[in-house]
């Protein structure tokens, strides 16, 4: 029998699964008719055969392979869609949250991003010796990890400014300064301390709030030149609403030194909104309620020390009411301003005792203590000072700042800016209907 007689290797009936019809595993090389000796049918029908089953057998291993790997990539995408474990972020400690050091060239993009953030973070002004003047990054971290590097790297950090945002709870806090060489006869610890007594008596005749010099944190950075200090007020179990309610209870219990001042020319600070205490309104919580609220006084303490002279020999205040607006960026302890190595340290008349939690130094609670945005939200009192909406309102006096000089080309002592037209554009919106109003400020180009 020849191999044309050979049924499924003949042209006539070909064999389901003929070689044929699978030419990869006839050229792999595997097994091939040499394999075996010609001339015996028997043989060649072996040969075969053993292709067949070596055939079947791949195709079954192909397909178990096709299968697993089906599942490996379904297992893979379940993964990715729902994690085991959260991606590694690197941290300080193991028992801190994951880092977050992000920085921004406007401070708006950080305020953004430290809002969307699961993590506490918050909001800081750089300030570089070489960068242009008044221009500033913004630093998007926590309070622990900026203190790390505070601490570890303090000249790539030692101009940093906590930025207060808008509508966020904050301590009462001033920032107080004069100029030395103009008030040659002027105590400035003497004046800190009547300040910081008032303003308790104040606390606790509005708000019903105990507060003594033992609960302020005080913070100086003065020169040969300037005078100058920072008051962080520590309530017990208290806080404002935000710095603007800050700002409006100080312009209310100063308002006798500003109607005196109202009348003087050359005034310097930021503008002063005319308060009338009889048009305000206080709102504290039921817990605040005392009789000492009711008892208002019907004479005003004498507050004439804290009339002071810039270096131009004009009347301005010693408490600068200009830092109580939104996002304001409030200078940090232990950072100086640029060009400047006056740091802010704790005051050698400073009464207030830092009290560190376990395993942290007292320098560092030092530090927390005074960021004013640094509160417990747990049993705190949220004070407010509102300001009723009448139809009849006044026009805000303008207080500018220190060193500012009045002349004729500036607007009521403040200076214009260098683009005219914006400016009278400006003042065609503020002047009209029998209003006489004004610009006052400063400008910083970001």
């Amino acid at each position: 029998m020849s191999s044309d007689q050979i049924p499924f290797l003949s042209g006539e009936e070909k064999h389901p699964l003929n070689i044929t019809e699978r030419p990869s595993l006839a050229a792999s090389g595997h097994l091939t008719s040499d394999s075996f000796p010609i001339g015996s049918v028997q043989k060649h029908q072996h040969f075969w055969l053993i292709v067949l089953h070596v055939s079947d057998q791949q195709d079954l291993r192909m397909s178990r392979w096709g299968e697993r790997l089906k599942k490996v990539e379904q297992l893979a995408q379940s993964f990715q869609q729902n994690p085991l474990t959260t991606p590694y972020k690197p941290r300080l400690w193991p028992c801190q949250p994951s880092s977050v050091w992000r920085l921004f060239p406007r401070q708006s993009l950080a305020i953004s991003f430290a809002q969307s953030c699961k993590e506490a973070v918050h909001v800081f002004a750089l300030e570089k010796e070489k960068a242009p003047e008044g221009q500033r990054i913004y630093l998007v971290t926590s309070y622990s990890e900026l203190w790390h590097y505070y601490r570890v790297y303090p000249q790539s950090l030692m101009h940093c400014y906590e930025v207060i945002p808008e509508e966020a709870v904050c301590k009462l806090y001033f920032d107080l300064e004069f100029h030395k060489p103009s008030n040659k006869g002027s105590d400035g610890k003497s004046m800190v301390a009547r300040l910081i007594q008032y303003v308790c008596d104040k606390l606790m005749d509005v708000y019903g709030i105990e507060c003594s010099v033992e609960n302020v944190l005080n913070l100086d950075s003065s020169t040969e030149e300037k005078f100058s200090r920072h008051l962080i007020f520590m309530l017990q179990n208290a806080a404002f609403k935000d710095n603007i309610h800050v700002g409006r209870f100080i312009h209310a219990i100063l308002q006798p030194i500003v109607t005196k001042l109202r009348g003087e020319r050359g005034l310097c600070k930021a503008d002063v909104p005319q308060t009338d205490s009889n048009r305000q309104t206080h709102v504290v919580s039921e817990t605040a309620q005392s009789p000492d609220m009711k008892r208002r006084k019907q004479e005003e303490r004498d507050l004439s020390f804290l009339l002071v002279k810039n270096k131009d020999g004009h009347s301005c205040l010693f408490v600068d009411l200009g830092v109580y607006t939104k996002n304001r960026n409030f200078r940090l302890y232990k950072s100086s301003k640029v060009g400047k190595n006056a740091a802010f340290t704790v005051a050698q008349d400073n009464q207030f005792a830092a009290k560190p939690a376990k395993g942290m130094s007292v320098e560092e609670s030092v530090f927390l203590a005074s960021l004013v945005c640094n509160i417990s939200f747990t049993g705190q009192t949220i004070l407010t000072w509102e300001t009723p909406e009448t139809k009849e309102t006044k026009t805000p006096t303008p207080y500018c700042e220190q060193g500012l000089d009045s002349n004729p080309g500036t607007f009521s002592g403040c200076l214009s800016s260098p683009y005219r037209e914006v400016d009278s554009f400006v003042l065609t919106l503020v002047r009209k209907d029998g209003l006489q109003g004004s610009k006052c400020g400063h400008r910083r180009h970001f």
